[in-house]
């Protein structure tokens, strides 16, 4: 290739391998994670490509990356299996012979020794790379990936596409390689911003002023019941760019207010457990249209055992009765969605369990068993505490779906247990 032409070429690809991919069976969430990594790190990245285990098509799309980009990244076929082809595929693009790396084959052997596996001869095939390519570790799996430069002013990094995986290489390893030869001129610092109880739009037309800026730049993205700010700095160093990031960041918290829960990798379980943990204080939950999600949204969170106790679900009435002390008259009068019957669970699960709060939660998740009067959607929830009960509904309507109600219940009932102890001091 002439070096007019690979001058020519810029920015970042990504390319996803695999037919699970195209068929559906697995959300591409690597392509998006990657997306706004590459962002933080100030890389143009202006195209991806999912594509089959297919070698003919696989090698076009390679092809293709390399008449556009510097550099391009690839997640997916770095396996043992026959349908894994990213590895020799793109040897036989570049015409480069594989060569095994015995310390590779040593290390893969040790990995499924550990785990109780044994090695097979299709394990060894990923300790092949291209003549001339470096390991890109792979700390928790067998599968290696590469940085390779088979043309001048074009690289490809493969990941393997378990996304754990691929997020340990890409800090450890492609994140400090990326900042050295990647054309990253600037230091960036990002940070993301979590807002809960307002939409997508109505907190875009609040803070539009702000989405205007250039330096730190301020993006929106949405989600089911949650929307979040990323704010990127780009400064000569990490001190530089906070100077530039931090003011937006007051300025956002104080315009929002209590919409804003929290930042980058923290939760509303989390920040919830953090303000218990803080006041030395436990909770236990009554859960019946969520079954379980909101226990299993607290237990996620690491030492999450040191303020949460347990939970009941209690679907059926009778279980309701028997474990959580709701009196027969009561779901008889009221149903079991509405507010006495649930103010009446989460008391119950309170004393039961001994705990200092409680968050209990009853609707109709449908898509069946809603009524005139109690539709599908309406979710009743209560927080219980030292101090009382509170309770309040939900209209989060059918066309959320039943996982989508039950989603909306779990991230509803815990930002009324967070409101409810900030509002408690």
């Amino acid at each position: 290739m002439a070096m007019a032409e690979a001058s020519a070429r810029h920015g970042v690809e990504i390319l996803c391998v695999g037919t699970e991919l195209l068929l559906g069976n697995i959300l591409n969430g690597n392509a998006r994670w990657l997306a706004e990594e590459l962002a933080a790190l100030g890389l143009p990245h202006y195209r991806q490509t999912v594509v089959g285990d297919n070698v003919e098509r696989l090698k076009q799309s390679v092809l293709e990356a390399v008449d556009r980009s510097r550099i391009l990244i690839t997640t997916g076929g770095l396996g043992p299996t026959p349908d894994d082809l990213t590895t020799e595929t793109l040897a036989a693009v570049f015409d480069t012979p594989l060569e095994e790396r015995p310390d590779l084959w040593v290390e893969i052997q040790a990995k499924l020794s550990d785990s109780n596996r044994t090695s097979a001869l299709s394990n060894r095939k990923q300790a092949l790379l291209p003549r001339g390519a470096q390991v890109l570790p792979n700390p928790s799996g067998t599968a290696p990936g590469m940085i390779w430069s088979p043309r001048p002013g074009f690289t490809v990094l493969t990941f393997p596409g378990v996304p754990s995986e691929m997020k340990q290489m890409w800090s450890q390893t492609a994140v400090p390689w990326l900042r050295q030869h990647g054309g990253v001129k600037d230091i960036f610092v990002s940070r993301l911003l979590r807002f809960t109880g307002i939409a997508e739009s109505t907190l875009a037309e609040q803070v539009a002023d702000l989405l205007e800026l250039d330096n730190p730049t301020v993006a929106p993205y949405a989600g089911l019941g949650e929307v979040k700010l990323r704010l990127t700095a780009r400064g000569e160093t990490i001190e530089q760019a906070k100077q530039f990031l931090n003011p937006v960041d007051a300025a956002l918290r104080s315009r929002m207010g209590l919409l804003c829960f929290g930042s980058d990798d923290e939760s509303l379980a989390s920040v919830v457990l953090e303000l218990l943990r803080q006041r030395g204080e436990t909770i236990a939950v009554a859960e019946s249209c969520t079954g379980g999600g909101l226990g299993a949204a607290l237990t996620t969170v690491p030492r999450s055992s040191e303020v949460f106790l347990g939970g009941v679900i209690a679907y059926s009435n009778a279980i309701k009765q028997a474990l959580l002390d709701v009196p027969a008259e009561l779901l008889d009068r009221h149903g079991a969605v509405s507010d006495p019957v649930v103010r009446h669970m989460a008391e119950g699960a309170r004393q039961r369990l001994g705990a200092d709060w409680s968050v209990a939660v009853s609707g109709v998740a449908g898509p069946g068993g809603g009524t005139q009067a109690k539709p599908v959607g309406l979710v009743h929830i209560a927080v219980a505490g030292p101090h009382g009960c509170q309770t309040s509904q939900e209209h989060f309507g059918f066309r959320r779906g039943r996982l989508g109600i039950q989603q909306l219940s779990v991230v509803r009932s815990l930002d009324r247990l967070r409101k409810f102890l900030l509002d408690r001091g």
